[in-house]
């Protein structure tokens, strides 16, 4: 006999998770499930960047929103999420300058700290960073990084504080729907009946779509993050995104940092989520490795101390889609967030928990991740020639 909930949660990341935890606020019984354990898709392998640098609006006021989640985790979630204050620098090319000062403009219309720097001003602060072919950068002095799968975590058992029920092992088979109106889900461990159901299973977002014949654009895509150990002390720095050289790094413990590229040819990584190579490859340890030392001299003495690879759900405009899969229906669909889910996570758990109930959030306006844009013709744009920074 299938089990009754008020609404059924496909894929415990972040997503997952916190939607969870914002439905069970408001008094719902709710039914997490995961196909295999906390921690094992994007989430767990998330680079775990807070930033707000975004050129739309509502991603922009989603991830201050975010922020002040990060820098409140224990009262407002309860938990760790071992947020580590470092700030978050923008280094651009002489392309970019416009997009990055407008960028800052609309950043601070939605109440961000964000500032932009001189290039005599990046070197005074960080003499270590090579300047020599900047123009500007932009600084967010209260961004930086937390630990994913603590996070994760936090996120999971405030949930199963206020009663969510979260089953591991757990494999999405089968969507029921019944005269256009969903029933639950099939799973081998039995079936769960609810008149809502979320899909919010990452890069397996497609698949679990397509349970119901619906076609969403996610791809499932291997990215790769290296690691290197910094040679010295006093060589601390910013979460650091550079476009000159087209990568990001941040501070990792044991003195290291973490380095990955922004590369939209990432989207072309297409993999089996079940069945991919998770160890970084060695030549793409080499090109982050010189990327990084072009900007940062004093990591040519850095050791290389491994790496790995995760999953990026992406889209073809590098933004989510938030939406009724089936207009109608009580089934939703939350996925394809492209890399940026982890630190618009808290912020997605509202607006996804709003859609759900048929509500408006005021503060946010999700139609922009409407599912009918690539029909339309209307994908998200941002200012940078990457879609991937947002």
């Amino acid at each position: 006999m299938a089990e009754t909930f008020d609404a059924i949660i496909i894929g415990a990341g972040i997503t997952g998770a916190s939607t969870a935890y914002q439905l069970a606020q408001r008094g719902l019984r709710i039914a997490l499930l995961e196909k295999d354990s906390i921690g094992a898709g994007s989430t767990g392998k998330s680079s775990a960047i807070i930033r707000q640098h975004y050129s739309n609006e509502i991603t922009a006021c989603m991830a201050y929103h975010s922020l002040q989640v990060f820098h409140n985790f224990k009262e407002l979630v309860g938990g760790e999420c071992s947020f580590v204050h470092t700030g978050f620098l923008v280094l651009t090319r002489e392309e970019d300058l416009e997009g990055l000062r407008a960028n800052i403009a609309l950043q601070r219309r939605v109440g961000i700290e964000t500032e932009l720097l001189s290039v005599e001003e990046v070197r005074e602060r960080w003499p270590f960073l090579e300047t020599q072919d900047l123009v500007a950068a932009a600084y967010e002095p209260l961004s930086g990084h937390a630990d994913p799968n603590l996070t994760l975590n936090s996120y999971v058992q405030a949930g199963r504080r206020l009663g969510v029920r979260l089953f591991q092992d757990t494999l999405a088979t089968a969507i029921r729907l019944d005269s256009g109106k969903v029933l639950g889900v099939d799973t081998p461990r039995g079936a769960f009946d609810a008149p809502l159901v979320l899909n919010s299973a990452g890069p397996w977002g497609a698949s679990v779509a397509a349970l119901v014949g619906v076609q969403v654009p996610i791809n499932p895509c291997r990215v790769q993050v290296a690691l290197f150990r910094r040679p010295r002390p006093g060589l601390e720095h910013p979460v650091v995104a550079d476009f000159v050289n087209a990568v990001y790094w941040r501070a990792e413990t044991g003195e290291q940092t973490l380095v990955g590229l922004i590369d939209p040819e990432e989207a072309h990584a297409i993999v089996d989520p079940d069945a991919y190579n998770e160890r970084v490859d060695v030549d793409f340890a080499a090109d982050t490795g010189e990327r990084l030392v072009r900007r940062f001299p004093a990591m040519s003495e850095a050791d290389f101390t491994g790496g790995f690879a995760g999953l990026y759900a992406i889209t073809p405009d590098w933004h989510p889609i938030m939406d009724e899969l089936v207009p109608g229906s009580g089934l939703f669909i939350c996925a394809g967030f492209s890399g940026h889910g982890f630190k618009l996570g808290p912020a997605v758990g509202r607006i996804a928990a709003a859609m759900m109930l048929g509500e408006e959030d005021p503060e946010f306006d999700r139609r922009l991740f409407r599912l009918s844009r690539y029909a339309e013709d209307k994908p998200v744009r941002g200012q940078y020639e990457y879609s991937i920074v947002g």
